[in-house]
């Protein structure tokens, strides 16, 4: 037996007024991986992903997200979702306590209190909680934006370009958060066009140029189409990350 893919997009097209955007999209995303669609600006990235989210339809062909056609059953995916955008979204005027629970106000959860503080944990935002969001840094803040998406639980999560704008540690930060939601068995897809994120954090990435997929594989995958590499003996270098690291130690996931 298969297992049902957590998202299946098959021929989807989409073009505005002369502008062929997508042009025949196809991909599976298996349920419990993230998903990384890698691509240039304006290559359609964050069109399908409106596509998948409900709040734009295809002109063709068809997708389905937990199992739930986009155009025909729009309550049953959004039920099923959560959509991060490429700029965080959180309330500066509140703490971030305060917009979790909002959150969970909206969606008519019982204890949002409780849901507030289990997400500020599990994010390392505890000591942060009762702080106002204005007072956070870039990579606070799109924890504090994932966190308040993670709100009821939804078993698949589409960010669009989640570290646009952020200083190196910050973009560790959101790594990392990535990586456990993962973990935990959420379905992630992950728009990006940064090589060294989708490196970093993909299962299968894809590669959509032009408004079509070109290339779909593991980074194995993907590193066997180019030539066998010449074997040399090459002292290691450190690399950009490690001296980083170094130099700051290892504080990317403290309130500071």
């Amino acid at each position: 037996m298969t297992t049902e893919p957590a998202i299946r997009v098959q021929g989807v097209t989409k073009s505005f007024k002369e502008v062929q955007v997508l042009r025949g999209v196809d991909f599976d995303v298996a349920a419990g991986t993230i998903f990384a669609l890698l691509g240039s600006n304006g290559a359609g990235k964050t069109t399908l992903v409106r596509i998948l989210s409900t709040l734009l339809k295809a002109d063709a062909g068809t997708a389905t997200v937990n199992g739930h056609d986009v155009a025909a059953k729009t309550a049953e995916v959004r039920e099923s979702i959560s959509l991060t955008g490429q700029f965080a979204a959180v309330d500066e005027v509140l703490t971030g306590r305060e917009n979790l629970i909002l959150v969970a106000r909206l969606r008519h959860l019982p204890n949002p209190g409780a849901i507030a503080d289990e997400l500020l944990a599990r994010f390392s935002l505890t000591d942060a909680g009762k702080r106002k969001a204005a007072t956070y840094s870039g990579g606070m803040r799109r924890r504090l934006d994932i966190a308040m998406s993670l709100i009821g639980d939804p078993p698949v999560v589409f960010l669009d370009e989640p570290t646009t704008g952020l200083d190196p540690q910050a973009r560790i930060e959101v790594w990392q958060t990535v990586k456990q939601l993962a973990g935990q068995g959420t379905t992630v897809l992950l728009t990006t066009q940064y090589l060294d994120e989708a490196e970093q954090l993909a299962d299968r990435i894809a590669i959509l140029h032009e408004g079509t997929i070109i290339q779909n594989g593991t980074l194995s995958e993907l590193k066997q189409l180019l030539p066998p590499a010449t074997v040399e003996y090459v002292e290691k270098q450190p690399s950009l990350e490690d001296v980083f690291l170094a130099l700051v130690g290892d504080s990317s996931r403290k309130d500071t």
